[in-house]
């Protein structure tokens, strides 16, 4: 980007001095960095700060309140847990009880007890009575020990199937203790494989209630082998007895699965935007809390989210800072610093513009209608940046571009940056700096914009893809309204380039190109008027361009500032030797103080002349420095020969006979200053050599250096040394016909 330097006349002016001055002052360059900290912030802060709201309690809302982010509705999701919970079956489980073992153990003891002959049979209807109830218990109760904390079952279903099982315990009849004691050890044998088979498949049955299973006994028992009828009674009895419930509610399981299933309740949210608090609706305390809890209440406001928020704007603003610092020394305060005030100012204006751009679509943004966002001139900024400033710094800029779509587009609560905007951003960035990075006409920037439409559609396509598919309609809406971005960039960028050229003096490459033209009036003018003068520019213009290339300074601008430099000489153009072809030299017959008046006059008046057709302020600095304040040595020499041979003391000096500036402010008025004399110099030797070229370029800058020329830009040694060398170079392309190489110079010795 070209320095925007002052004027000499108007710098003569107190306003001038102020802008100039306004234009390298730190107090001003801290301001305008602040005022990027409170464009980042402000311009993020409604989509990452909760809105807050003067409320009382208990009194009415004056206002709707809407949702700042999804909140969680606690009340009405802990109603739907209650109700998912009551929703739950409780939970039977099967306890393998294996009754069976409990019959052979009353069968065992019957067999014991009724072979022994030293019992009374009163006393065994005794003991029948009273063992086989504990048999009963002690099954159960053994059953739960040896179970307990091995893993099968829980201790609250062992503990339910305790009480359950006892609780629906047979009372075997009175009269089937008499009967017992009378059994022989056949009848015991065969009663306990039918008593067992029976309870074994009874009990393979989930049974809740015993009775059920034990209303089945008899019809097993009539249709097995016993033929007896007391033997039939008493298996019955024996066998409901042993007959025992095997399914039994499971609390702790039934519990387990409640909690399960409030936990896999989905909470009730209330979406983000949605009206929480209706005008006129009174806050009452469950109301009040729950707006302070989403923190809503300005008494109850939180600031972590704002220093959140202000560290980031000053992250972008360190990441911005940083590449001027570096690729600038902004932080010198140089005078000759490549990005001044005036370029930091229009840098916030495009961020300005960009990030306005950016709101104006967020605003028609829906949830219906989120890819609305991708129709966002995003590019803009980043193409402007190119145009207008310099490249690197658009690829920099295009991070925090891409950063802060992600965040104003973002339609999911929840989190931060929405990535699809971020990666579409950063990819139409991108492509529209390489796009047009090199433009040369405004119909570049048309094909940059078709370049931003088809890759921002590739883009969302691709994303669109790699998710859930939506509706062919979407899919269809989404790419279309990419592509409509490119376009609409590129609208922008062409209305937005003159307005950034004309306010801030800005000669883009795109200007430059256009004031090439040899159809503008002034240099049509030099054509026809002057055309030594427009041959001699033209050449300037070529040298210039070449030598600026070589160290990086705007070469474009060297060619096009020499094509005007030497446009006051059209004023008088005889009194310059390259347009006196036909006649005589009309300074032979004047004064030197005279001549040198003339001479000097043409810097001046072309100033005056570019200022006139309103050309950009670089293009007049060029014209206005590129003598700097060099000596007319001919007319200064001339002059004391006059006065040495009149034999007068000089009334003058070699000051008189300088140029009265300035000195050159930049690199592009330097380079074009010695390029003109070097222009000049060449054609003026017949039959040039190499070496001549050579020695007479590094003659040239020596002078102007150690004449101080150099003093105001920062041109360095090293500069000027591939400022020369690119100079020779280039001079002995354009003149190859002229100049004599040393095997032609020995050739025509020999020849002599």
């Amino acid at each position: 980007m070209v320095n925007q330097q002052a004027n000499p006349d108007e710098s003569k002016s107190s306003s001038s001095s102020g802008w100039s001055g306004w234009k390298h002052s730190s107090a001003v360059r801290w301001v305008l960095l602040l005022l990027f900290v409170l464009l980042f912030y402000f311009s993020l802060a409604p989509h990452v700060l909760p809105k807050t709201y003067n409320i009382e309690l208990g009194k009415a809302s004056d206002r709707d309140i809407e949702a700042p982010v999804d909140i969680k509705d606690e009340k009405a999701t802990l109603q739907a847990q209650e109700l998912a919970a009551d929703r739950v079956e409780p939970i039977y489980s099967i306890v393998a009880l294996r009754s069976e073992v409990l019959l052979e153990q009353i069968f065992a003891r019957m067999e014991q007890l009724n072979q022994d002959d030293q019992v009374t049979l009163e006393n065994k209807v005794s003991i029948y009575r009273s063992e086989i109830p504990r048999l009963y218990t002690d099954y159960v109760d053994q059953f739960v020990q040896n179970n307990k904390g091995n893993g099968t079952y829980n201790d609250t279903l062992l503990d339910e199937m305790a009480e359950v099982v006892k609780s629906q315990a047979y009372r075997i009849p009175e009269e089937t203790y008499y009967k017992l004691p009378s059994l022989s050890a056949i009848q015991l044998s065969d009663m306990h494989l039918v008593g067992v088979n029976i309870v074994r498949k009874l009990m393979g049955d989930s049974l809740r209630e015993a009775e059920t299973a034990r209303t089945k006994v008899a019809e097993l028992v009539n249709a097995s082998t016993l033929t007896e009828r007391k033997t039939r009674e008493i298996v019955q009895e024996l066998a409901r007895y042993a007959i025992m419930p095997n399914k039994f509610l499971d609390t702790q399981a039934t519990n387990d699965a409640k909690v399960a299933a409030k936990e896999n309740t989905t909470p009730v949210v209330v979406k983000q935007g949605d009206i929480i608090v209706h005008k006129g609706e009174i806050i009452s305390k469950e109301l009040y809390d729950r707006l302070s809890s989403i923190g809503v209440l300005k008494t109850k406001k939180s600031y972590w989210p704002q220093l959140g928020l202000l560290l980031l704007s000053v992250l972008f603003l360190i990441v911005i800072y940083s590449y001027l610092e570096r690729a600038a020394g902004l932080s010198s305060g140089s005078t000759n610093m490549k990005y001044s005030n005036a370029q930091l100012s229009m840098l916030l204006l495009i961020f300005l513009l960009n990030i306005l751009a950016m709101h104006i679509v967020e605003l028609t943004q829906t949830q219906e209608m989120p890819y609305v966002g991708y129709l966002a001139p995003t590019a803009m900024g980043a193409m402007l940046i190119v145009l207008l400033l310099d490249i690197q710094l658009a690829v920099v800029s295009s991070f925090l571009f891409a950063i802060m779509g992600s965040v104003i587009f973002n339609m999911e609560s929840g989190q931060l940056f929405d990535f699809n905007y971020g990666f579409t951003t950063a990819v139409i960035s991108f492509a529209a700096i390489f796009a047009i990075h090199r433009a040369s006409q405004r119909s570049t920037i048309l094909k940059a914009g078709i370049m931003v439409s088809l890759f921002g559609s590739a883009s969302v396509l691709a994303i669109v893809l790699l998710g859930e598919l939506p509706p062919k309609s979407e899919i269809i809406m989404t790419v279309a309204f990419a592509f409509a971005s490119g376009l609409l960039t590129a609208i922008l960028v062409v209305g937005l380039m003159p307005f950034f050229e004309v306010t801030f003096g800005i000669l883009s490459a795109l200007k430059l190109v256009e004031l090439s033209n040899p159809n503008h009036p002034l240099l049509r003018k030099l054509l026809t008027e002057t055309p030594g003068t427009y041959h001699h520019s033209v050449m300037v213009g070529n040298l210039s361009e070449a030598a600026a290339e070589s160290i990086g300074a705007n070469g474009l601008l060297c060619r096009v500032g020499s094509f005007y430099h030497d446009i006051g000489k059209t004023k008088r153009p005889s009194y310059f030797i390259e347009n006196q072809t036909n006649y005589e030299n009309p300074h032979d017959s004047i004064e030197p103080k005279l001549s040198k008046s003339i001479i000097i006059a043409h810097a001046r008046d072309g100033v005056e002349m570019l200022r006139n057709h309103k050309l950009p302020k670089p293009i007049r600095d060029i014209a206005e420095q590129h003598h700097g304040t060099t000596c007319l040595k001919y007319f200064y020499h001339k002059a004391y020969k006059m006065a040495e041979e009149a034999g007068v003391e000089p009334d003058f000096t070699e000051e008189d006979f300088r140029y009265p500036g300035p000195k050159a402010q930049s690199k592009e008025a330097a380079i074009v200053g010695i390029a003109d004399c070097v222009e000049a110099a060449v054609r003026s030797l017949r039959s040039p050599t190499v070496e001549q070229v050579e020695s007479m370029i590094h003659k040239i800058i020596k002078s102007r250096l150690d004449d101080d020329q150099f003093n105001e830009c920062d041109l360095t040694l090293k500069e000027l040394e591939k400022i020369a060398q690119t100079l020779k170079e280039t001079v002995i392309g354009i003149f190859h016909s002229r100049i004599e190489y040393p095997e032609d110079v020995k050739q025509k010795e020999r020849l002599a």
